[in-house]
């Protein structure tokens, strides 16, 4: 059991929620299983309607919303009283090299269907336009409503150019297989914001017991490491069904 005195050590030492990491853990799991099913209709294996399917539309929407709801909640929990510069830009880089990465890996994968502006290019410029609403606290849940609806309602084709593809905002969205615009999404992460001021305000993870069980702990853990899960299972996903696949038409 976990004594008062050893969560205000862990809490004065930067400890993790470990609530926040077990839901973003869980996020990693539907991601995974969204991944997978892709690559299985990739090779033929399944036949899927990822572009109409309501079912599997509306899946990624609940794992994109998942991911930069808790982005928000965390950007707030770990800015709320002060920037760290040097954690902050640290981060910073390592997303912006981690969404490099990704365009070029999407390059040699899908020539056709590259990455521009994904999740972590998405993560990478929130985290700085997230900079000028710290402060927003209660508005930030009224900015973010406000943007959702103006981002799903409002389309032109003036954004269907590839220079404001990042904005969002296009009557045709581009051909790739990941994109997460500015419009509407960062309503989701004001929206984190706004959560997260509640969450440290009225102290409402301090309240839930520290204890956990067996699959809190597990989801955690994955939580604790999803850019790198992020990063690695597709490859290890889509390599695995190739070789398969190979084996499979060698026989």
């Amino acid at each position: 059991m976990v004594s008062g005195n050893q969560i205000a050590a862990n809490e004065k030492a930067g400890a993790r929620y470990i609530h926040i990491d077990a839901v973003r853990g869980f996020a990693i799991v539907l991601m995974v299983i969204f991944h997978f099913t892709y690559d299985l209709n990739h090779f033929n294996y399944v036949d899927v309607d990822f572009n109409h399917d309501p079912f599997w539309l509306n899946f990624r929407t609940l794992i994109v919303t998942l991911f930069l709801g808790l982005v928000g909640i965390s950007f707030h929990l770990a800015t709320g009283k002060g920037v760290n510069l040097r954690r902050y830009c640290s981060r910073l880089m390592v997303l912006v090299a981690a969404a490099v990465a990704v365009t070029l890996g999407s390059y040699l994968v899908f020539p056709d269907k590259v990455i521009l502006f994904g999740i972590l290019h998405f993560i990478a410029i929130a985290s700085v336009v997230a900079l000028l609403f710290r402060r927003f606290y209660g508005i930030n849940l009224l900015l973010g409503i406000g943007l959702i609806v103006f981002g799903v309602q409002f389309q032109h084709e003036w954004f269907n150019s590839l220079a404001w593809h990042w904005i969002g905002l296009t009557s045709q969205g581009p051909s790739t297989v990941d994109y997460v615009p500015l419009l509407p999404w960062f309503g989701v992460v004001l929206i984190g914001m706004f959560l997260g001021h509640l969450i440290e305000r009225h102290a409402l993870l301090k309240k839930v017991s520290q204890q956990s069980n067996g699959l809190t702990r597990s989801l955690a853990l994955g939580g604790r490491h999803s850019l790198m899960i992020y990063l690695l299972h597709q490859p290890l996903l889509f390599g695995g069904l190739y070789l398969v696949s190979f084996f499979i038409s060698q026989g």
